[in-house]
């Protein structure tokens, strides 16, 4: 189906591309969770989705992937966890349906103005924005609809042949390595970006990429 092709090559639900994306305006990559928000946005919209109780219990459940994290510092691995926990079984149409709401309602609590008025210039600059992350592109695909983002690049979930929440990634975590990995698939090997925000070391091979390497600049909280 057509929404499953477009998930499998990271050009999410959701994200308007325009023109030639090899030649043209420069190109600029954001992180998304810590870099244009305050917080996680995957863990909050685990919590958001869900009662208080279910919350509850379901993180008591993930504690034995919270310990197993301690020893291998796989972030994959315990976000495949968090996904088999709270998101297995759900339909994608409801997922998509969910993030969509959530974006709706959080946003205003989520997004640094700072990072959003660099986000901005660039724009009037007529540069071309990518979102790199490692949320599930699904649940960032609206926000990224809401900034206006060329492309969005996030880790995938696997899907039945339902469309249906499996539990696993489908490839690896979007994180480090991965998330140079995922640009040059799209923009050729000889990719450059004009600059690059991240704020943890799962951006700096992104952020080494780039010929403005903005690491943990933004501050700004929600008004």
């Amino acid at each position: 189906m057509a929404r499953r092709s477009l998930m499998a090559q990271g050009l999410t639900a959701s994200t308007g591309m325009t023109g030639d994306l090899h030649e043209g305006p420069p190109l600029v990559a954001f992180d998304f969770d810590g870099t244009l928000t305050v917080r996680d946005s995957f863990t909050a919209f685990l919590k958001w989705r869900v009662s208080p109780a279910r919350h509850l219990i379901g993180m008591a459940r993930l504690f034995p992937a919270a310990i197993g994290y301690l020893f291998d510092r796989n972030r994959g691995k315990i976000k495949a966890a968090a996904v088999r926990e709270f998101l297995r079984g759900v339909p994608l149409e409801q997922l998509e349906r969910e993030a969509r709401a959530f974006a709706q309602s959080e946003a205003p609590r989520l997004f640094r103005p700072d990072a959003l008025a660099v986000w901005r210039r660039w724009r009037a600059k007529g540069a071309r924005l990518v979102i790199v992350t490692a949320s599930p592109d699904v649940v960032v695909a609206p926000f990224a609809r809401g900034l206006g983002a060329d492309l969005l690049i996030g880790s995938r979930l696997a899907l039945d042949p339902n469309d249906k929440v499996l539990g696993p990634l489908d490839g690896p975590n979007c994180r480090g390595s991965e998330k140079v990995v995922r640009l040059k698939a799209i923009f050729g090997d000889d990719l450059s970006l004009a600059a690059a925000y991240g704020d943890t070391s799962g951006d700096r091979e992104m952020l080494a990429i780039a010929h403005e390497k903005g690491y943990r600049i933004f501050r700004g909280k929600p008004g």
